[in-house]
């Protein structure tokens, strides 16, 4: 059988092995690497399976009937009406581990149960269902814009029985979509849910690549979305461009809190920012930070000293701002030292500049005047030339 767009389930092969009912799986989004594959269960209850649906959907369920399963093997599992088939993603005392991380209770959660490894019939009719998605969202979509609903279906998973389908959309306002769901069951014959998601969840369903040039976290690891803000940019001393702050879903980029707490603890015993440091020389007004070199820049403007900037440890900043509360000035912003970077050696040729783009331009003044003096040397060869 040939693609069927089973890759959505993290598939890159979509022929299933006949003999132990498993399809072949590739790197799949939200993976977790089983570190205890090796150890033997010594969990009680080590009953738990984790089965992986379509895109970043996970759910645990039950091994009630006690299979012999692993990892990549293809199950019929409980829904709400009917069964769903999905694969599963994660077996033995990891499982849990996993439970603690998304808290999940196991004495107040009612686990649904996994009935069977899928049969050749059942995969077939998921791979059907699968094959329909595409088309069944394209559709949907216009019969939303025929009724001039304010809204977008991004993706459509249906349940591996093909008896139910997801639709999942986004919406800035309320939607009346009972209309909706009347025709969409009427023309594909299957009961409908209507699911509303985020501009982040939608972004982590479809996938891609982030501006740092890997796959999207939303789409690869992250399961927990923590709203950002533009002060976590702030306390980075990152550049306020909306442009490069916001990610593809067009909101702020999720990377921005990773080392937000890393800098809050630098900065916590910084001096204030917003008092100007007076001098004899003139009035020292702050300009940027860098945080883990603990120094603060400022710059000088009076008529001796125009926008020259100094670089002032934070101690010596907490030390003028108390000298300056006692209504006295300083002589000096600094005396101690900073280090400055060593120059490059340009004894191999300035690296910076092979990539810019007038790194050809001396090469082609240089080739210009070589053949100038050529035809200064020999000016009746250049006759000849002419007139041949």
């Amino acid at each position: 059988m040939g693609c069927c767009g089973i890759e959505s389930r993290g598939c890159y092969n979509s022929d299933s092995d006949s003999k132990n009912n498993c399809i072949k799986t590739s790197f799949d989004k939200l993976h977790v690497y089983d570190w205890l594959k090796d150890i033997k269960n010594t969990y009680e209850k080590a009953n738990i399976v984790e089965v992986r649906f379509k895109n970043t959907l996970k759910e645990y369920f039950i091994n009630s009937n006690n299979l012999n399963l692993k990892k990549g093997d293809v199950v019929a599992v409980e829904a709400d009406a009917g069964h769903n088939v999905g694969i599963v993603s994660l077996t033995g005392e990891l499982v849990f581990e996993q439970l603690r991380k998304n808290k999940i209770s196991l004495d107040k959660t009612e686990f649904k149960k996994i009935y069977r490894k899928a049969k050749q019939s059942d995969i077939e009719k998921w791979k059907e269902s699968i094959a329909k998605e595409k088309e069944t969202m394209l559709k949907a979509r216009k019969i939303a814009k025929d009724l001039n609903l304010d809204m977008k279906i991004g993706d459509v998973e249906f349940q591996g029985d093909k008896t139910k389908a997801i639709f999942y959309y986004i919406a800035e306002q309320r939607v009346d979509f009972r209309e909706l769901i009347k025709i969409l069951a009427e023309k594909f014959k299957i009961r409908i849910e209507m699911r509303q998601i985020g501009s982040r969840q939608e972004a982590g369903k479809i996938g891609g690549i982030g501006s740092c040039g890997r796959e999207l976290c939303c789409s690869s690891w992250m399961n927990n979305f923590n709203s950002v803000s533009t002060n976590a940019a702030r306390t980075q001393e990152i550049s306020l461009n909306p442009q490069k702050l916001a990610g593809q879903c067009g909101k702020l980029k999720c990377c921005l809190n990773y080392e937000l707490d890393t800098y809050q603890d630098a900065k916590k015993d910084f001096p204030r920012t917003d008092i100007p440091l007076v001098t004899e020389k003139g009035t020292a007004y702050y300009q940027k930070t860098d945080v883990f070199k603990k120094i603060y820049w400022y710059s000088m403007k009076n008529e001796n000293d125009i926008n020259n900037f100094y670089a002032v440890s934070v101690d010596r900043v907490r030390e003028i701002q108390e000298i300056n509360k006692t209504g006295k000035k300083v002589d000096v912003l600094n005396n101690i030292e900073i280090e400055t970077e060593e120059k490059p050696n340009n004894s191999y040729g300035d690296i910076l500049m092979e990539d810019s783009i007038t790194r050809f331009d001396k090469i082609n003044k240089n080739r210009k005047k070589k053949r100038k003096k050529r035809k200064k040397r020999n000016p009746d060869k250049n006759k000849n030339n002419n007139v041949s």
